[in-house]
């Protein structure tokens, strides 16, 4: 096979297949200049960090250290195909600026010390507050990057033995929405779909999901099929034109803030056509009345002139939606970070429903995350909910855990929903949180408003400590810094976006004193003391396999079911989906082929929310609603974006990512192929916007909302008229001289972004910003991007041709003041 350049051609070579047929293998492999396979030492088990589809690879590693990877053809996810930040993103496990060892802070600066100094002060503060003011002024922001067996650990620790409402993932940024959606239409978390149901769908359509940049090995599958016999369709929502939208059969680009809307024109059509599987609805679902009733309000014609789309692009969108044979849906961020983000993912369930499109090969949706682990966070309890989707609301849950935990169910706080980030941010604003432990991720960065966030991160009264593997930007701030080992450097199991687990192995050993996630919490909760209700130690594990080993009782009879898995069974073959029991050794390829879901009101996660306030709904209702545990139909009223443009802001500015950067680009921008490919920031505007402005390519502008500036390069692009698109991941340090950073003028999109979330889903709102723009110099054309890699050797194949090279993830969320007004 000819080799590839996959910065510029990051889906790599097609191989066509046609509906029903298996995708074909294609093995991608990268290692480092001057490493020949026959150099390579041993290969170690391991799947993909920086994104979430789960692909499966092997760790090339060399007189011990990393020095390449390769994809494993014989697994389910990516049959042996690799995203570009698979390929390169794992050299920034060497970067000479990795912590090496803990740091305090000592008379205002951060200076190194040793293991026993550094918990020896967390764990003095964490007794101090304790006796003070009790376990709410503790709380834990995670991620969506450790391992399972460290978020059951976290979990536990938290929950049971701290008793602190206050945890959270970073997970809550980007996919908070997608749990929420699936707790509301079927009771409980659990993606019912899988990818291979992309082998069999007729009729693929993405909502707010650039899948082209964010899970890049599933859009070649999907490219695989485009290029074989009988095709499917392609439906695109999203205001950017994007590798996903060029090929698409329909591209649908509404205003942003405009998707229920648009949904519901969409169901609109399907039920006035009579594209509903009455039989299943009648035998497996409740609310089709009140659906049906909601939808009448939103004919095509409406919905056209509130997004401003053309009404035949939606009838031709709804025709294909409501005669498909087998449907898939996907959904991402651009429905996710919206501010009526549930309410639109839950009406891509209802097309589902009402279609009778679920639990058949070709019929799944797929409410999709953005981390590798996101799926573990929410599973294990670290992301607020509890362990095994169990229901905080339900009493006999709550005791069944304290059972599994041994543990008085009154040490598990159940009086309220758990803390989300921007709660958990008031908090410390108004001083009853005063701890807040930070574990790879950058806050500093990543949420919205920052210059509120760094009055927060910087309070004298706020503990800090950061466990990571670089001196990010919140790790600046921080008052306790631990260095943590990272993937290739530990061992462990995590769970992709369609509950495909994997086995990690470690390949290496950390750098320095660097210590794996799960041996810092354990030897936190030795030095605390945590004990349970027999004065044994809480936390009963001491290794990675005994913590998965406890998971699993943990997760027995639940919807998340690990009983049947453990590390023998992971290890050499493909991964395997979730529920896997005795019964279904195998795993469960998708969820509710029978029409029965997790909805019983005994066994169900949640018994929902009000879509528009977001407040719980009671058992009792719930019961009422639903006795029998069927899917529900949840209609939903449009409601008007929060910031409206005007005179002053009179774009729409919506944030997302690109193709070759994840986060805040703690690792990516330290991989040289990366981040030569998206050196730095830039903003989208549509030509006739710039044509309006006398803007060119390459211009600088400054970009101003209420709440800050950004400056960045002018890109123009294919995106919608009035709207503007920042990439969040630039911060405020760059790359020169290798992977040392510097400052650097600060580019980070989230200056601008507002304090506002969804009401159920309680996810930010990145995409509901208003907007002005203003040259501040001439360029001298088009801002740095995609270049040819250098010293990449990836075995692929031919190039697809496709435009690379920015395009981001994410679509949607506003509508132009007038319009929205008329509407409403």
């Amino acid at each position: 096979m000819a080799a590839v350049d996959r910065i510029a051609q990051p889906w790599g070579e097609r191989t066509p297949y046609g509906p029903g047929e298996a995708w074909p293998v294609r093995v991608d492999t990268y290692l480092s200049d001057g490493i020949d396979p026959d150099q390579v030492d041993r290969w170690v088990q391991s799947a993909s960090l920086l994104h979430s589809n789960g692909d499966a690879m092997d760790i090339a590693v060399s007189d011990g250290r990393i020095v390449g990877v390769r994809g494993r053809a014989g697994d389910r996810v990516n049959h042996g195909r690799l995203d570009p930040k698979d390929l390169f993103g794992w050299q920034a496990n060497g970067s000479p600026d990795r912590l090496r060892r803990p740091l305090v802070r000592k008379r205002g600066k951060l200076r190194e010390t040793d293991w026993d100094t550094a918990m020896g002060l967390v764990v003095e503060r964490t007794r101090e507050l304790l006796a003070e003011r009790g376990p709410s002024a503790i709380g834990f922001y995670t991620t969506g990057q450790l391992f399972l067996e460290e978020y059951y650990t976290l979990a536990l620790i938290a929950h049971a033995g701290i008793g602190t409402n206050h945890i959270d993932g970073n997970t809550r940024l980007c996919t908070a929405t997608a749990a929420e959606a699936l707790k509301e239409s079927f009771g409980c978390d659990g993606q019912p779909g899988s990818y291979a149901d992309i082998d069999h769908a007729d009729v693929i359509a993405l909502y707010g999901h650039n899948m082209a940049e964010t899970q890049v090995v599933l859009w070649a599958r999907v490219l695989d099929r485009l290029a074989g016999p009988n095709p499917p369709a392609i439906i695109a929502v999203d205001p950017r034109q994007t590798p996903v939208a060029r090929a698409a059969t329909v591209h649908l680009a509404p205003r942003p803030g405009t998707n229920v809307m648009l949904m519901n024109a969409l169901l609109h059509e399907i039920i006035k056509h009579g594209w509903v599987d009455r039989e299943y609805v009648a035998a497996h679902a409740v609310g089709f009345d009140e659906l049906q009733q909601r939808v009448s309000e939103y004919p095509p014609e409406r919905a056209a002139s509130v997004c401003d789309v053309a009404v035949e692009e939606i009838r031709r969108a709804a025709q294909l939606l409501g005669t498909a044979k087998r449907l898939v849906s996907t959904v991402l961020q651009g429905f996710y970070q919206s501010h009526q983000a549930t309410a639109a993912a839950v009406q891509v369930n209802n097309i589902h429903i009402v279609r009778g499109m679920l639990g058949r090969p070709g019929c799944g949706v797929l409410q999709m995350n953005g981390q590798p682990t996101a799926e573990n966070t929410r599973e294990c309890g670290a992301a607020g909910d509890l362990p095994g989707f169990r229901n905080w609301e339900n009493k006999q849950h709550v005791q069944d855990l304290a059972r599994v935990w041994n543990v008085d169910p009154i040490r598990i706080p159940h009086y309220a929903p758990a803390s989300h980030i921007m709660q958990m941010m008031r908090f410390a604003e108004e001083g009853s949180l005063r701890f807040l432990w930070v574990t790879c991720t950058n806050p500093a960065v990543s949420l919205p408003e920052l210059a509120r966030i760094r009055s927060v991160l910087t309070q004298k009264r706020l503990f800090l400590v950061v466990q990571d593997i670089f001196l990010s930007e919140t790790a600046q701030l921080a008052d306790v810094v631990l260095p943590a080992a990272t993937w290739g450097e530990k061992t462990g199991t995590f769970t992709n976006a369609d509950r495909t687990v994997h086995l990690s192995e470690k390949a290496v050993d950390p750098p320095g004193e660097a210590r794996p996630d799960l041996d810092i919490l354990l030897d936190y909760a030795r030095r605390l003391e945590l004990r349970d209700a027999d004065g044994a130690p809480l936390v009963t594990w001491s290794d990675p396999e005994s913590a998965f080993e406890a998971w699993k009782r943990c997760s027995a009879g639940r919807p998340c079911d690990y009983s049947g898995l453990s590390y023998a069974k992971l290890r050499n073959g493909s991964g395997i989906q979730w529920p896997c029991t005795e019964a279904q050794p195998n795993g469960t390829e998708r969820l509710y082929a029978d029409g029965r879901f997790f909805g019983d009101p005994d066994y169900c996660e949640s018994y929902g929310r009000d879509l528009v306030t977001g407040a719980p709904l009671e058992s009792t209702e719930y019961r009422a609603m639903n006795p029998y545990g069927k899917a529900i139909l949840k209609a939903a009223e449009y409601l008007p974006p929060h910031e409206l443009p005007s005179p002053e802001y009179p774009f729409q500015l919506i944030t997302g990512r690109t193709l070759y950067h994840f986060h805040t680009r703690t690792k990516t921008a330290r991989a040289p192929q990366l981040q030569a490919a998206a050196p730095q920031v830039w903003v989208e505007m549509s030509a006739g916007d710039a044509a309006d402005r006398g803007l060119g390519e390459g211009d600088l502008l400054e970009i101003t909302t209420p709440r800050g500036a950004v400056q960045a390069q002018l890109r123009i692009s294919g995106i919608r008229p009035g709207v503007l698109f920042l990439p969040f991941h630039y911060g405020y340090w760059d790359t020169a001289g290798g992977s040392r950073p510097r400052k650097g003028q600060g580019r980070a999109a989230n200056e601008l972004t507002i304090t506002d979330w969804d009401p159920v889903s309680k996810q930010p709102l990145f995409k509901t910003a208003v907007a002005a723009a203003a040259l501040v110099r001439r360029g001298t054309g088009a801002p740095a991007s995609a270049p040819t890699t250098t010293g990449s050797r990836p075995v692929v194949g031919d190039h697809v041709p496709a435009t690379v090279g920015g395009d981001a993830a994410l679509a949607d969320e506003r509508t132009a003041t007038t319009v929205s007004r008329v509407s409403r």
